[in-house]
């Protein structure tokens, strides 16, 4: 299997996790694993279908729209003469369809728009389908270190430089065309996966100061930004392990 089967099968691949034991998507998953490339794509495709599907379960069709479409194809001749032409079911119909059209317009255009905001989903898809994390160099060894000591605490400041990080040798995955580093710590017998992205690379992007959580799927995520950089850390055992960290 090429990467280009491998991206159409896992188009269809569900964000919930849902199919990871399906046998149809087990060679494309494989794939994922032995090409970083792949990997890559596919944890923004999960990222991207996320944020759709939450924006889509937002959408409320307006009050009356099945009545109105169902009034529409009851319409007569002489009713319609009796009714100025803004009330006629029919128009009513097509102008609540309009607005769900529009609504879902919102949730899809643009693509990045929904996906910018999405680093802490991309963060959460790359924690959970990647096997290869870690990295190496002195650098990354002193973040490992001071993220790893039971004094840091999440959200106080962490003293990043972010090209020395990337050329000594710190993971880094791509996200929107970005690099964005990561780097795993333990405490208390539980790994985290702490995410660093320039602020100067997501502009549009808006982010707390102090760390804000989520639980996802099991897992819980903490993400919070200073003056430079966003910061997500993943923890695969959910939200109170991370609030230990605050």
């Amino acid at each position: 299997m090429n990467n280009v089967e491998a991206k159409f099968i896992l188009q269809g691949y569900r964000p919930n996790g849902a199919d990871a034991g399906d046998a149809t998507f087990a060679a494309a998953l494989e794939q994922t694993r032995a090409d970083p490339s792949l990997h890559d794509w596919f944890a923004r495709e999960l990222a991207f279908d996320r944020a759709v599907s939450a924006k889509l379960g937002e959408i409320r069709p307006p009050a009356g729209l099945r009545e109105a479409i169902l009034a529409g194809g009851r319409v007569t001749s002489s009713d319609t003469t009796r009714r100025r032409w803004w009330e006629q079911p029919a128009f009513m119909a097509a102008a609540a369809g309009v607005a769900v059209l529009f609504a879902l317009g919102l949730a899809l255009w643009p693509r990045m728009a929904v996906a910018s905001p999405s680093l802490a989903e991309f963060a959460l898809a790359d924690t959970m389908h990647s096997e290869t994390h870690g990295g190496h160099g002195a650098d990354t060894a002193a973040l490992h270190a001071m993220l790893s000591a039971p004094s840091t605490r999440l959200g106080s400041g962490l003293p990043v430089d972010f090209e020395a990080l990337r050329k000594a040798g710190c993971r880094t995955v791509t996200f929107a065309e970005q690099p964005v580093l990561e780097v795993c710590f333990k405490r208390d017998g539980a790994w985290f996966h702490c995410y660093i992205a320039r602020r100067a690379d997501f502009p549009a992007l808006a982010a707390a100061l102090t760390p804000v959580l989520s639980d996802r799927n099991g897992a819980g995520i903490a993400s919070w930004a200073d003056a430079s950089h966003l910061f997500v850390v993943v923890s695969k055992t959910g939200r109170a392990p991370l609030q230990r960290l605050l």
